[in-house]
């Protein structure tokens, strides 16, 4: 049951990112701006941490 959802869902992303490639982009770009602010924090963080 797993495979057939898995590839049912990887089936309609590909469909969505052919029918509409411009709001997908749009999507794709937010996800990977919020993984770059989690990592930016991380590292921020970690050199406020070591200044004391």
């Amino acid at each position: 049951m797993k495979k057939v959802l898995g590839w049912s869902l990887l089936f309609l992303l590909v469909f969505w990112i052919g029918t509409s490639p411009g709001p997908a982009a749009d999507v794709a770009r937010s996800l990977g701006q919020g993984v770059a602010d989690i990592f930016s924090n991380i590292g921020t963080f970690f050199v406020e941490l070591s200044d004391g």
